[in-house]
């Protein structure tokens, strides 16, 4: 009978350790939405005060991920857990590694926003912001379907993306036309491309999380696999 409660014990600190890092990482998901929220924000409007506050906060996203990859570790040596459970510490740990590497991002938009030579680019601002907003929602998403570990919507998640990279796609093109015909404006225009570039990152980080997502609740490595090879594995 000891030995019956000894178990459920451990199995009860087990389940708790688990819910406690998922609750960590849809946490660090909230901050880095934000994060990103406020960089499309300070860039639409220029606003100085706004993007630095988007890149002093950066390190808040870097220490979330160190503690929480730090917690994955000690439960993988102390609990030696097996099947889902062990599938779910995995996706927890490359997720966090995907969010933090948004948080990059976000700083990348940031910085952009306190380069004052974009008053004149405001045509390309409008561009990248609708991009952005897109980006946004479509983290939203992926953070909801982690939440509910929803396989279902994190493939059609997956799918986002490509709608991203066009809009990526079309705003290179605008860029390329201004730099012809005004070469003076390549260093302007240089900075709203990598803003634009790391927009588009987002969209690949969250495709990265949903892939996660599927290989936790089906237990199957989906990454480098086609919408379709991925929805038979889906069906199978």
């Amino acid at each position: 009978m000891e030995n019956m409660n000894l178990s459920k014990h451990i199995s009860g600190q087990f389940t708790a350790e688990l819910d406690d890092i998922r609750n960590r990482v849809l946490a660090m998901g909230g901050l880095v939405e934000r994060q990103l929220e406020q960089a499309i924000d300070a860039l639409s409007a220029l606003d100085a005060e706004l993007a630095q506050r988007v890149i002093d906060g950066d390190h808040k996203v870097n220490g979330m991920e160190v503690s929480i990859d730090e917690e994955c570790t000690r439960i993988i040596a102390k609990r030696q857990p097996a099947a889902s459970d062990l599938r779910l510490i995995i996706a927890i740990s490359k997720t966090i590694a995907d969010l933090e590497r948004i948080g990059d991002a976000c700083v990348r938009i940031a910085k952009a926003a306190l380069d004052k030579r974009l008053n004149n680019q405001q045509p390309l601002l409008v561009s990248i912001e609708n991009m952005g907003r897109h980006a946004t929602r479509m983290l939203h998403a992926t953070l909801d379907a982690l939440a509910r570990m929803d396989a279902d919507t994190a493939l059609e998640l997956h799918k986002e993306d490509a709608k991203l990279d066009r809009e990526y796609e079309g705003i290179i093109r605008q860029l390329m036309t201004y730099m012809m015909e005004d070469p003076r404006s390549i260093p302007d225009v240089l900075d709203v491309l990598w803003a634009a570039r790391a927009v588009e990152r987002v969209g690949d980080r969250c495709k990265n999380i949903c892939e996660y997502i599927i290989y936790y609740v089906k237990g199957k490595d989906v990454r480098h696999t086609s919408y379709e090879d991925m929805e038979k594995d889906m069906k199978g």
